[in-house]
């Protein structure tokens, strides 16, 4: 009974992806252009005020504990800076990565959303598919699909942000991909990288997949731009800045 509830429940987040392959542009609908507009000129005065522009690169890290999402906006000088963070309403299952479809796991990685992957017409509101499962998942045979960052609170293996707040997102998001970003990075850890946090979580089973995502959160904190993870060998490694 168990198998067969999580296996109704893991297709809750199936209606919020029509990814499409090779699209340049975002889609939009009635619900998408709303959001748009409504959004656009309070994102335009906030980045602003803060030196930034809409249309900008973007940058996403998400953390599961806390739940939050921030979004990294980039100056005239291609240098990123914080510029909103937004609670995350619900994610399912707990710290730690996605391995089976079924699972009810959110995944942990690094990933990338291109315009085919942005949903205009999802279940829950608005919706972008993360890209799960990426070379390093599919590498060590994960399976899962549909994983999704949407609006609304429920979660089954997904993100769910709240209406207002994957409206926000979705602004930022779409001005980028207009202005020429073809695919916005989102990195999603466990909890902040550093030596404290990984000390603290040392003994669990996933502490050898956590550090070999500490050092892209050291180097975007270090350089303030988004480092290039790769997947060689079926590790991740971050390549030097050049």
């Amino acid at each position: 009974m168990i198998a067969v509830l999580g296996a109704a429940m893991m297709f809750l987040c199936l209606p919020a992806v029509l990814a499409v392959a090779g699209v340049d542009n975002v889609r939009d609908t009635p619900r998408s252009r709303a959001a748009v507009e409504a959004h656009t000129p309070e994102l335009s005065e906030a980045l602003a005020e803060k030196g930034l522009r809409l249309g900008a690169p973007v940058y996403l890290r998400l953390t599961k504990e806390p739940a939050v999402l921030t979004a990294y906006v980039a100056n005239e000088e291609g240098v990123y800076e914080p510029f909103r963070s937004w609670p995350v309403c619900s994610v399912s299952g707990k710290l730690g990565p996605k391995l089976a479809e079924g699972d009810l796991q959110a995944p942990e990685g690094f990933y990338s959303v291109a315009p085919g992957q942005m949903n205009p017409a999802s279940s829950y509101h608005l919706a972008f598919n993360i890209g799960y499962p990426n070379a390093f998942d599919r590498d060590h045979e994960r399976t899962g699909s549909y994983l999704m960052v949407h609006g609304s609170c429920v979660s089954v293996g997904c993100y769910a942000m709240t209406d207002k707040g994957i409206e926000e997102i979705w602004t930022l998001m779409q001005a980028a991909m207009d202005h020429g970003q073809s695919a916005v990075p989102v990195h999603i850890f466990p909890f902040p990288m550093t030596a404290a946090n990984l000390q603290r979580h040392a003994d669990d089973e996933n502490a050898p997949f956590w550090r070999s995502l500490a050092p892209a959160w050291e180097a975007f904190d270090t350089t303030a731009h988004v480092p290039d993870v790769r997947v060689i060998d079926g590790e991740y490694e971050v390549q030097p800045v050049a």
